[in-house]
């Protein structure tokens, strides 16, 4: 499986946002989006998600354009916002039943199930409102694995969670990446970006490669060039 991003271009009105961007990554990838606020981290995700319209450019998972397929890409990609999309005042079992089939949900609760492996099962009776932000988090992934995505992406997903949420993530990350998927996840942590098998930086509208050699001041640096 091989996944293609090409000459991708977006913009608002006469702000241009992303030019000319490309990306390759294949089967087991971790692919980490750096930059600073408002570089277009998001932008970039939800353009790939099918939820912004790009103004140019191609998508391809092997030999298919995304972006001409929707029903290819909504089965193929799965999105998790910064935000979360959960309906707060129902519980963790009644949000997953809006994306599960009877028969899908049955499988999440199996041991190996994807329930299991996030670690959701005792909180699923919770109402969202009353759980925490990790609970939220992983509710929130649960919800975009519901048709078996190839692609997973993922915007700020560690944001303000705790040290044992953050673990249990990354765990998860590398053990779906391990079975074939890939994940693009735009970032700031340092722990994140250290799982990642490729690393780019989003800067002045373009997607810039970067090896991350664990140095924050370097990668600050590089951030602050050109008075990013």
């Amino acid at each position: 499986m091989i996944l293609k991003i090409n000459s991708l271009y977006k913009s608002y009105k006469k702000r241009l946002v992303l030019e000319n961007l490309s990306l390759q990554a294949q089967m087991g990838d971790i692919i980490g989006i750096a930059g600073g606020n408002g570089s277009g981290k998001s932008t970039l995700l939800s353009v790939l998600a099918g939820t912004c319209r790009a103004d140019s450019g191609s998508f391809f998972l092997d030999e298919q354009d995304l972006f001409k397929n929707k029903k290819a890409l909504s089965s193929c990609i799965g999105y998790v916002p910064q935000n979360t999309v959960l309906f707060e005042e129902l519980t963790g079992t009644d949000n997953l039943k809006l994306w599960y089939s009877k028969n899908q949900l049955q499988d999440a609760l199996r041991s190996e199930g994807i329930l299991s492996l996030l670690e959701l099962e005792p909180f699923m009776n919770k109402p969202v409102s009353k759980m925490s932000g990790g609970m939220k988090k992983r509710l929130s992934i649960a919800c975009a694995l519901a048709n078996n995505p190839k692609v997973l992406l993922l915007d700020e997903p560690s944001g303000a969670l705790d040290l044992v949420c953050k673990e249990k993530l990354y765990s998860w990350y590398k053990s779906f990446a391990a079975a074939g998927g890939i994940i693009i996840l735009a970032t700031h942590d340092v722990q994140e970006l250290e799982l990642c098998t490729k690393i780019f930086i989003l800067k002045n509208t373009s997607l810039l490669p970067y090896k991350f050699s664990g140095d924050v001041k370097e990668l600050i640096q590089f951030f602050e060039q050109d008075g990013l």
